[in-house]
């Protein structure tokens, strides 16, 4: 704390009274309580002034901390930053390696649906051309055993036909 006006008054007005005091001990004389008092007052006054040096130390040491805090809490805040910033930077560059790994994902699959479409599309053809062949020959086979049944019958209608003729000419000779 710094000093008053009135602590430098009451310096003055004791130091004198101290100097006597002194000179008085020195010679070997008895103290009277007032002597006592003043000693004691001057001791006091030299204590509270030794605690108000303390206290100005301690005052500038905890502003110096104060300072030095806030200048720490800025580092801190300019790393946290920094920090953020970086781990920022970082998540965008993994999401555009992310987004293009997908892209490059989507393309292929989209390759491998081309493909597969074509391959559909092929074995469509192939089949076509198989079951459309076979179709043809079931048609074929179809009309060669219609043709097969008609000729069948009429052997077995031209047959029988002559085998009646045969069995009238027959029965006409018999009797």
């Amino acid at each position: 704390m710094t000093k008053t006006h009135v602590d430098d008054m009451l310096i003055e007005m004791i130091t004198p009274k101290v100097k006597q005091i002194e000179e008085k001990f020195g010679n070997g004389e008895g103290l009277t309580q007032d002597d006592i008092n003043t000693l004691l007052l001057k001791s006091q006054y030299n204590h509270i002034n030794h605690l108000d040096i303390k206290l100005d130390e301690v005052t500038a040491d905890v502003a110096s901390l104060k300072g030095e805090f806030h200048e720490f809490k800025n580092e801190v805040n300019i790393d946290l930053k920094e920090f953020k910033n970086g781990i920022d930077a970082e998540f965008k560059e993994f999401k555009n390696e992310i987004n293009t790994e997908f892209s490059n994902l989507r393309g292929d699959f989209q390759l491998l649906r081309g493909e597969f479409q074509t391959f559909k599309m092929e074995i469509m053809a192939e089949n076509e051309k198989r079951f459309g062949s076979m179709d043809a020959k079931f048609e074929s086979l179809k009309t060669d055993i219609q043709t097969t049944i008609n000729n069948t019958m009429k052997w077995y209608i031209g047959g029988t036909g002559v085998i009646l003729v045969a069995l009238k000419s027959l029965d006409i000779f018999v009797k």
